[in-house]
């Protein structure tokens, strides 16, 4: 052949335009002409011929190059004809390979296509672009309304409880084969302040905290979002962020609307006015790190894992704090705040008829129930139904435990004094249940192994809940997230997967796959199925996240809307329309990610092998490649519809069942692939969003 005349010394050489080349590309053969392939200048094919790039040969003397075949047809029918063929062509999966090879107008071609189909406005859902605001000046006074009033004693040492690990809400396995997070910078603080830290709404309000200051924006009917307060520059960074916003002209006046800041042990507060600006309340100390800081009514909340709470009153002007259980979940109902507790009891907290009990000056802090096995109480849901007589309302609470099981106690109004009784228990979870939501039409349970969601669908009789039929089984799904332990920039608050919503309609789970991630899927939290998929408009990676149900404004006929507000690292923050998403629900794909989508996900990170995991030998190389994992997934797939997998593989679906979780663990155990030749490997554009190829098999165990 003519290509294998210099095979001695392993260089092509240089020769006539019209010598035949022959080339196998991923075990395909191509055959074309030296000046098809070297007509455009300083590309991959014209180092390759010129013996600027080592060649490897195959058995018959053709030059081997180990990408993929089927891209690489219309690749050279373009090196051939100069033209391009848009039909059957997956647009980001050949311009990957385009900017592999060097094809400069090809690349050039394909990114114009790239632009007309994408726009840098977004899809239908985006609604709302907030651009950073101006970095503040330092605050210049400090001063605490505290005081004599702070509770007296020592403060509890920094711990936490038996029941609820520090990072029990995280991803699980897959987690832990993150990279650890980057060194902090020599001044404490993380090495973004400009990004969005955390994001909360409340009525037509948005609080917004980067990291030493927030903002707060007001929805006006006809100007739409405007900045009304910008705090000054805080000598810490934000951990903790809470705002309520109750009607106009209340009966509080000033103290209508409050957005609350915590970092540690340190709360300011901040009393705002509708028209703007906003005044300094004062700083409160808990004694330990503010692990919750919310809202109930006008009355702000801090609680601590070590069993403290504290409460500042609006109407008092006073702040209490009180020992009480170590703490692992709350929620609140109406004027009651109900408190878990690692000894299996839940406490509530009347903060209607705060501040104090006259008889000992403490709170009003009850023990309501006690868990029949005692297991710490982790997760916490109380759902009051409609008012349907005289008496009040039926109070229901779903609860999760520290050894997985869900139970469901109902109380009465009528029997207050018997306190609530068991209705029914599931144990459906091996690991601690972190979240659990009991609404109208659904029980919604997630568990520490990697946000594995548990569903039921409830059967109700004239608003209450019933026993019969009871509650039946709905989905079983997982919002898998790779979050780091503390979150990106050392805060995982803003990243809460869910579920949001009012309990009386659907509600979403937000999952963001891994966390320098700019895409979000929002999933229907009953069944797990894709309401519709979001990617930030400038490119940067989405750092929180969160849902406002706004009000509807004064015209006829219109509705409260619901919001998707995303906080982006660069600082801005993009709002998206989620009413208009449930309504077109039954045009969008079902279920999670596929596992093309997943595997897109995960290629902006790196997953690191677990050195004791199942007592394993430590790998020779720190990370695992993600392409390894792609490659192998793909030979997988290959040759289970050819009949004959791989003896590897084969033993990895004996043993761990053939799920893709199960799979990157005994791949991550068995050590990456043999190292080939180093090739440049550009990166995607920012622009591409859509998967590399279709997908091309379910995943087995569950729906990502």
């Amino acid at each position: 052949m003519a290509a294998a005349a210099p095979a001695a010394d392993g260089v092509p050489g240089r020769g006539p335009p019209g010598e035949v080349i022959h080339l196998n590309v991923g075990g395909k053969r191509f055959s074309t002409s030296r000046q098809t392939l070297t007509w455009i200048p300083d590309s991959f094919f014209s180092s390759l011929l010129s013996g600027r790039i080592s060649t490897l040969k195959d058995e018959t003397g053709a030059i081997f190059i180990d990408r993929d075949p089927t891209v690489f047809a219309p690749i050279l029918n373009f090196l051939r004809t100069k033209e391009l063929d848009p039909r059957g062509i997956h647009g980001s999966s050949l311009l990957h390979e385009a900017q592999f090879y060097g094809l400069t107008p090809l690349v050039r071609r394909l990114q114009l296509r790239e632009e007309l189909d994408r726009s840098s406005c977004g899809n239908v859902l985006f609604n709302g672009y907030l651009p950073p605001p101006v970095f503040p000046v330092k605050r210049r006074n400090r001063h605490s309304l505290v005081g004599p009033q702070q509770g007296g004693g020592r403060p509890a040492p920094v711990r936490r409880s038996n029941t609820m690990p520090p990072n029990l809400g995280n991803a699980g396995l897959l987690g832990r084969m993150l990279d650890e997070k980057a060194p902090p910078s020599p001044s404490g603080l993380p090495e973004e302040p400009g990004m969005v830290r955390l994001v909360c709404g409340h009525h037509n309000w948005i609080a917004v905290a980067y990291t030493q200051f927030l903002v707060c924006y007001r929805l006006k009917e006809a100007s739409g979002w405007q900045l009304v307060f910008s705090s000054p520059r805080l000598d810490w960074p934000i951990e903790r962020l809470a705002l309520t916003a109750r009607v106009l002209s209340g009966a509080l006046g000033e103290h209508d609307k409050m957005v609350a800041a915590a970092t540690g042990s340190e709360i300011l507060l901040w009393a705002l006015q509708a028209e703007g600006g906003g005044s300094e309340i004062g700083v409160f100390h808990l004694g330990v790190p503010v692990e919750a800081l919310f809202f109930v009514g006008n009355q702000l909340i801090a609680t601590s894992h070590t069993g403290r709470i504290g409460v500042w009153n609006a109407v008092t002007k006073h702040w209490q704090v009180q020992e009480v259980q170590p703490i692992t979940s709350y929620d609140a109902a109406g004027s009651f705040l109900l408190l878990g507790c690692n000894n299996g009891s839940i406490y509530y907290v009347d903060v209607q008829k705060f501040p104090l009990r006259m008889k000992d000056n403490d709170l009003l802090v009850s023990e309501l129930y006690r868990d029949p096995a005692e297991d710490g109480v982790t997760a916490l849901s109380v759902y009051l139904t409609p008012k349907t007589s005289d008496s009040g309302n039926w109070i229901e609470i779903a609860y999760g435990t520290s050894s997985g099981g869900v139970r469901v106690i109902v109380q009465h109004p009528e029997t207050v004094g018997s306190g609530p009784q068991l209705f029914q228990t599931f144990t459906v979870h091996r690991s601690p249940v972190t979240k659990i939501m009991l609404s109208e039409k659904h029980l919604i349970s997630v568990c520490a192994d990697n946000n594995h969601v548990r569903t039921w669908s409830v059967t109700r009789f004239r608003g209450m809940i019933s026993t019969q039929p009871g509650s039946t089984p709905l989905a079983s799904f997982k919002i898998l997230a790779l979050e780091s332990a503390d979150g990106h920039g050392g805060c995982s608050a803003g990243n809460d997967i869910g579920p949001y919503g009012e309990r009386d309609d659907q509600q979403v789970f937000i999952q963001k796959v891994v966390p320098n991630a700019s895409q979000l899927f929002v999933r229907l939290s009953s069944t797990g199925q894709r309401v519709c998929s979001v990617r930030s408009v400038d490119g940067s990676p989405t750092t929180a996240f969160t849902v406002l149900e706004c009000e509807g404004s004064r015209r006829l006929g219109s509705r409260p809307r619901r919001y998707l507000l995303t906080g982006q690292a660069n600082g801005s923050l993009a709002m998206w329309d989620l009413t208009t998403a449930m309504v077109g629900l039954g045009q969008a794909p079902a279920g999670g990610l596929t596992e093309e989508e997943l595997l897109e996900q995960l290629e902006q990170c790196e997953l690191a092998p677990l050195a004791s995991f199942r007592g394993a030998p430590p790998s020779p190389s720190p990370r695992t490649s993600l392409t390894s994992l792609h490659s192998a997934f793909s030979s997988a797939s290959l040759s289970s519809r050819r009949g004959s997998p791989s003896p590897p593989q084969a033993e990895a679906r004996r043993r761990w069942g053939g799920s893709f979780v199960e799979r990157c663990q005994e791949l991550v155990r068995s050590g990456p692939e043999p190292r080939r030749p180093p090739t440049p490997a550009p990166r995607p554009s920012a622009g591409l969003g859509a998967p590399l190829a279709p997908p091309k098999m379910k995943l087995t165990e569950t729906s990502f």
